[in-house]
């Protein structure tokens, strides 16, 4: 059973898309955004790029019926990798940090997510406004390919999959390595502050 009606507008699904994930009207106005890995609680900035891109996100949520638990974000960061975050370049850069712990995680749904995404289109292109939000959940999902059941994957699919495996964990492998390097240098810069008041003595 669908969560969000097709006759509901995209307005209305997302309200009960705010209260389902208890959202509290989107967070498009704080200041950081708070996500948990388990009991660790991960806190990071609320760009307006990102809120730009998050907007869409929201309702691509509503239209392809992910969930936000961490198996579903790899889901739809997959699905919206294949079909193109366009200028939304944080949208990039989460979409392709969640594909590459979906590879982990969530292997067969990435793979699933990222075909139909293959076949279908998304709302990063389109221009966010109250006319968009007006319209039916149901006509949209038919515009965007979102209402029919994926053809098996071509061959060219099959090495796009393969290219964005590849690219999403360079990122994620790149990203880390910039987090850890200002740790890295402190842990240096305290060895040799030590090591040159033990040569002192």
């Amino acid at each position: 059973m669908s969560l969000y009606h097709p006759e509901s507008t995209l307005r209305a699904a997302r309200e009960r898309y705010f209260d389902l994930n208890n959202f509290a009207g989107g967070g498009y106005e704080e200041g950081w955004v708070k996500m948990r890995a388990g009991p660790i609680p991960i806190w990071f900035p609320n760009t307006v790029a990102r809120v730009k891109a998050v907007r869409f996100h929201d309702l691509h949520h509503v239209l392809t019926e992910y969930p936000t638990t961490w198996r579903g974000e790899a889901e739809i960061g997959a699905w919206e990798v294949a079909t193109g975050c366009a200028a939304h370049y944080q949208g990039w850069l989460l979409n392709l940090l969640a594909f590459a712990i979906g590879l982990l995680l969530n292997p067969r749904g990435v793979y699933r997510a990222f075909m139909r995404g293959r076949q279908s289109r998304n709302l990063y292109r389109a221009t966010f406004s109250e006319e968009l939000l007006a319209r039916k959940v149901g006509d949209v999902r038919r515009e965007l390919g979102l209402d029919k059941t994926p053809a098996p994957p071509a061959p060219a699919d099959q090495k796009a999959f393969i290219f964005w495996s590849l690219v999403s964990a360079g990122v994620f492998a790149g990203t880390w390595a910039m987090a850890l390097l200002p740790l890295a240098v402190l842990g240096l810069l305290v060895f040799v502050l030590a090591h040159n008041k033990c040569l002192t003595f």
